[in-house]
Formats: structure tokens, sequence, C-alpha cells
């Protein structure tokens, strides 16, 4: 059993479009449980890339993300990017709490009503990218669009507050030098902004999310103040990061995979099945996330990991697993249904993936239906990636059909 290991400095900043990250590549493979210096925070922490040792680090209690609250752990940004008191830094039992009262008010039934006003609002995004003509910006007319429209009426957040919130989230998930300053302003004006509506909405409740929130009860009791706007503020950051990114990510990925595309252009009924595919091989973020702590010394992967000492893990590196899928590192959307770890695992699961997926369906399908010849305007190399960031994908994606 290893008590000790050699550190790796773990930048994360592999920008080369949607290239799979080298470093990562490596951990995967030489390094089951790796001992990693990240740029920000204190110490060194554990790695997890290998599917089973990420699994068992996401649903084994011993692996706490409240013992992290208040310690300057290893992370990816220059502040960290969750809230203390937010659902994604809790445990068992408080974690379930409010995973329930969460559940009451974002059911799959509820997002499968949203399907028809999403398919409305995709429909006039493309007439008008139909009408503006090629070549146009997908990421103006669609995929920077849709997803903030969508969480934004789900939460009856009013339009011209909506471009503002947007410029918020975008600089919560900054990575890069001096944005550490503006990511904690960006924080800070988001919950004031949820605490404001939040209060609003609870006197005066409404049809939407937040005020199915407000009132849902676990027995007898409620979300409190506090709990309430940071949880809505979550709902806006989450709810729309990965289908904006994944959206221009999936096209790109499909445009520049033309065997793959012709395959689902043949049987467009396999769509649920290939946007699986798709989350699982596009690397959309940059590195790792929240870091869990160890609450007694645990051995994983044949590592001694010791109480008190950070550990990550990197969905990312699983989804390539070899000893999960094969061929890890080729796009095939024939692939069987072993699952991909994109939206997380275990108590942490994104409680919203339900609607990123059906956001996804609809826009790709819709816009594959539409466009039958659509392809990139520009080669791939001149395309403008975004920098800076945990998040990966293109800036701007010139298309024509």
């Amino acid at each position: 059993m290893t008590t000790s290991a050699p550190v790796w400095d773990c930048p994360f900043d592999h920008t080369e479009g949607l290239e799979f990250d080298p470093l990562l590549k490596r951990l995967l493979t030489e390094e089951r449980i790796a001992r990693i210096r990240l740029p920000h925070g204190e110490g060194e922490a554990w790695l997890a890339t290998r599917y089973e040792d990420v699994r068992v680090v996401t649903t084994d209690r011993r692996f706490s993300r409240a013992a992290g609250i208040g310690r300057d752990l290893p992370r990816m940004t220059p502040a960290p990017i969750a809230q203390a008191e937010a659902i994604n830094l809790m445990d068992p039992p408080a974690h379930n709490r409010l995973r329930r009262l969460v559940a009451k008010g974002f059911t799959n039934r509820q997002v499968e009503q949203l399907r028809p006003r999403t398919q409305r609002t995709v429909d006039a995004y493309l007439d008008a990218m139909e009408e503006h003509g090629a070549p146009a910006d997908l990421v103006h007319h669609l995929s920077g669009r849709l997803p903030m429209t969508t969480i934004c009426e789900l939460l009856d957040i009013p339009a011209e507050d909506r471009a503002e919130l947007r410029g918020h989230a975008v600089a919560m998930m900054a990575m890069g030098p001096g944005s550490g300053d503006g990511q904690v302003r960006a924080k800070a004006a988001l919950r004031a902004y949820f605490t404001e509506l939040t209060a609003a909405r609870r006197r005066d409740p409404g049809d939407d999310l937040i005020s199915a929130l407000a009132t849902a009860r676990d027995e007898e009791e409620l979300l409190d103040d506090r709990e309430l706007a940071v949880m809505a503020m979550v709902l806006l950051v989450t709810g729309h990061d990965t289908s904006t990114y994944q959206i221009g990510n999936i096209v790109y990925t499909l445009l520049t995979h033309p065997e793959q595309l012709e395959k689902l252009r043949a049987r467009p009924e396999e769509l649920p099945r290939a946007i699986e595919e798709l989350l699982r091989f596009i690397p959309f973020r940059q590195g790792v996330g929240i870091a869990r702590v160890a609450t007694e010394d645990v051995e994983l992967g044949g590592v001694s990991i010791r109480a008190g000492e950070a550990v990550h893990v990197s969905y990312l590196a699983a989804n390539r697993d070899p000893a999960v899928f094969e061929r890890p590192d080729e796009l095939d959307l024939d692939r069987g249904t072993a699952t991909h770890m994109t939206f997380g695992y275990g108590t942490h699961h994104c409680a919203g993936a339900h609607l990123a997926r059906m956001e996804l369906q609809v826009a790709v399908g819709t816009l594959l239906r539409r466009f039958p010849g659509l392809r990139l305007a520009v080669p791939p190399a001149e395309l403008d990636w975004r920098t800076g960031s945990i998040w990966r994908y293109p800036r701007t994606l010139p298309v024509a059909w």
C-alpha cells in the first residue's frame, strides 16, 4: 500500500479545441491515484481518474464535500465557485433533505412539459438564422441563447435581467490571471439578486420553479430564506452552463466527424443514444471540480489517503477509461449503454441532467433536420476557442448549409 507519491503539477489548461488534455490522459494511463498540485488553493490533493475509483469517491461517505468548507482546498479557479451553504457542498443527510425539496419542484414530468415550448423557441431561433443566411454564427443564433432562455423561463426571471445575470455566471467560471476579483464580485451580485427575488416569490408565489421551491415541504420543513436564495442561484448557473457549451461542442464534433454524422442522419431516431455518446466523448471542461475531504484513513486504488486530505475526481478521465469503454478515444454513435459521468455520479449527480438532455435533443435534432447540408463555414483550425475558463467551447461557430 502506497503512502507517498510523486507530485504532478497540473495546470489543466489544454486549449487545443476539444482535444483531450494529454496530461489527463497520462494520469489515467500512468498513475491510478495521483498526487497533484492545482493552480489555486493550499497544498496538494489526490486525483482519481479511473471509472471505478471515481465511483467509489463519489458514493463513499468517507469522502466529504462539507468537510472542505472553510478550507483553502486545491482548485482550478482563484476563488471557490460554490457557496458554503449550497447543495453541492452538502453531505447526507442534509443533502438528502434539500435534494428531496428540489425534486418536488424540478421533476421529469415538468421538464417534459417544457419540451413543446423549447421546440417553439428553437424553431424561432433557427427561423432567424435561416433568414440571416449563411454563413451564420450558431453560438449567436442558438447555443448562446436557448439554455439561458429555458432556465430563466423555468425560474421566471425577467427578460431585462438575463444578460447581466449571464455575465455574472460567466465571470464566476473564469480561471485566468486576475480573474479572482471578478469572481468575488459576480458571486456577490448573483447572491444579492436572488436574495431579493426569492423573498418576493415567497411573499407572492407564482407558477415558476423558484415559487415551487419556496413552498415545497419535506414533511413540515421548508427551505429557509438563505437556502432558497442560494439554490435559485445554483440553478441559474448550472442550469444553462452544460447545455450552452455542449450545443456548440456537439455540433462542431458532428461536423468534424462526417461518418458519424451520416449515421445519425440515416437513423435520426437514434439521437438520444447519440447524445449520450457525444456527452461521454467531449471534454467540455478543464481539469477538476469540487474537492472532497477524507474523513478517515481510506485505501483507494492501492494508495493510502489520510484523514483530512483533499481528493479530486476527474469525470472526464473516467469517461475515457478503457476498462469501461472499448476504444474510449473514438467517437462511436453505435456504442452501447455504458453509463458516462458527464453529469457527475452518486450523491451530487446533476439534478438538471434531464433538462440538459431535453434541450440538447431538441436543439441538435431540429438543427440537423432543418439543415441537411449543415457544415462548418470556416476550416476547424480557424475557430476561436474559449480560454481562461473552466469551460471549453467555441466562442463563435460559423456554419453554412
